[in-house]
């Protein structure tokens, strides 16, 4: 039986896979109750940011995981999508860039997503 796998993994390849870009985990467990992991990624407009949002969504919901709220999707900003143990931000450029939560988070740590990006498993 195969080890069901985690939000940030699935997130990542979805996210990947549908052009998102600048795509980064920081896992955050040992410094905040928040959550687990923080995905954080990049869309150039917000029609591609709620793209990206509707993707994440439908692909993890196959695996059975529902998100207990979302938030941004109406103006297409900042998507927040919150799986409890990992929550997906999403962001134009500009607006990421003002935020900057990888400052914000600097005691998190990086994880190396590359085993879940598309051009990696192809």
């Amino acid at each position: 039986m195969s080890e069901r796998k985690e939000i940030w993994q699935l997130a990542v390849h979805t996210l990947d896979k549908h052009k998102a870009t600048d795509i980064q985990v920081l896992d955050v467990q040992a410094i905040t109750p928040i959550a687990d992991f923080f995905v954080l990624a990049t869309g150039g407009s917000a029609n591609q940011l709620r793209s990206l949002s509707d993707y994440v969504e439908r692909e993890l919901g196959q695996e059975g995981y529902t998100p207990l709220r979302s938030e941004g999707y109406n103006t297409g900003e900042w998507i927040t999508l919150d799986y409890g143990d990992a929550i997906i931000h999403l962001f134009r450029a500009e607006v990421r860039a003002f935020y900057d939560l990888e400052r914000l988070w600097t005691d998190a740590t990086a994880v190396d997503i590359t085993p879940y990006l598309v051009q990696e498993n192809e």
